[in-house]
């Protein structure tokens, strides 16, 4: 089988994408090829100022880069949803969402502005509330929509009595939680739309060991925490770059043939590095009724119902 790489990817011309934390990492490097490839890039992320600067090494690589940076603060429901107005009122389909941001194993529980655990509020419940605020684009462009998850969701379990963790904290099974929760809703959100109508092609995607600044980004320590270093320590063998971590994520947006409910991911050693294709799914995301479950609580925990 030949490998897959970013020259298998057809001409993006007409299409509008929208990539969360399209400002550095994964969501950077995602926007990049897109760009590159004639798409028209929304990068919606909550620093103004990376966004310029994104804009401009966009910009620098694709001197005719339809590109811009768009306010987005995904610890806001708030800003979801100002974010999510902004693009209804000018009423253009979306053909693409990429649902990339994300923060990693917070030290301390910490919460959103609304009251959330950091990482489940950030990682999925705003992601879930922006693909709902957003549905009626998305089935308009008759949408591929893709959830970042990731290796972390296989020994991940949904904790439907306690989602906000506010006992028991301890931060890798919480992002383990979020990215088991971001896998499920990319099968959930295909089931939904097969039965309504929407149109969706719904998939998911991981990086691998990416390296990246997610971990720097969650740790309030920084790399000075034991995880972050023990991870430093692995990456140089068991990592690949940012720019290789987000081929499963091109991939997942712009394959044809996309398998819906499906999932991506590198195919090397436990899918840590490597070329990207399919990706293993842990039996418990598969598990329906605890993603029905998890839909209902998350409509009822942001307010936001897919209609």
């Amino acid at each position: 089988m030949t490998t897959w790489t970013t020259d298998d990817i057809l001409d993006q011309t007409g299409k509008r994408v929208i990539v969360t934390g399209a400002t550095g990492g994964l969501g950077l490097e995602t926007a990049l090829v897109l760009a590159d490839k004639g798409a028209e890039v929304i990068l919606a992320a909550r620093n103004p100022q990376k966004g310029a600067e994104a804009e401009r090494l966009i910009r620098a690589r694709s001197p005719n880069a339809q590109v811009r940076f768009e306010a987005l603060d995904l610890a806001s429901l708030s800003s979801v949803a100002a974010f999510a107005e902004r693009r209804l009122a000018d009423g253009r389909p979306i053909d693409i969402l990429i649902n990339n941001a994300g923060v990693m194993a917070v030290p301390r529980r910490q919460t959103t502005a609304d009251g959330f655990e950091r990482q489940f509020g950030t990682n999925y419940l705003s992601h879930f509330a922006l693909t709902g605020r957003l549905l009626p684009l998305l089935s308009a462009g008759r949408a591929r929509v893709v959830q970042l998850a990731s290796i972390a969701h296989r020994g991940g379990r949904i904790r439907l009595d306690d989602l906000n963790y506010q006992t028991g904290y301890r931060p890798w099974p919480v992002y383990q939680q979020s990215k088991l929760a971001m896998l499920m809703f990319a099968m959930e959100l295909q089931r939904r739309s097969d039965a309504h109508g929407w149109g969706l092609t719904s998939v998911a995607a991981h990086p691998g060991f990416a390296r990246t600044d997610l971990i720097a980004n969650g740790h309030a320590g920084g790399p000075t925490t034991l995880f972050a270093r023990l991870t430093n320590a692995l990456a140089p063998l068991a990592s690949h770059s940012a720019a290789q971590g987000a081929l499963p994520i091109l991939m997942a947006a712009t394959q044809a043939e996309a398998t819906p409910g499906g999932y991506h991911g590198p195919t090397g050693f436990l899918e840590m590095k490597g070329p990207p294709g399919p990706a293993e799914i842990r039996p418990q995301a598969r598990d329906a009724e605890t993603a029905r479950r998890l839909w209902s609580l998350s409509e009822q925990m942001t307010g936001v119902t897919f209609n």
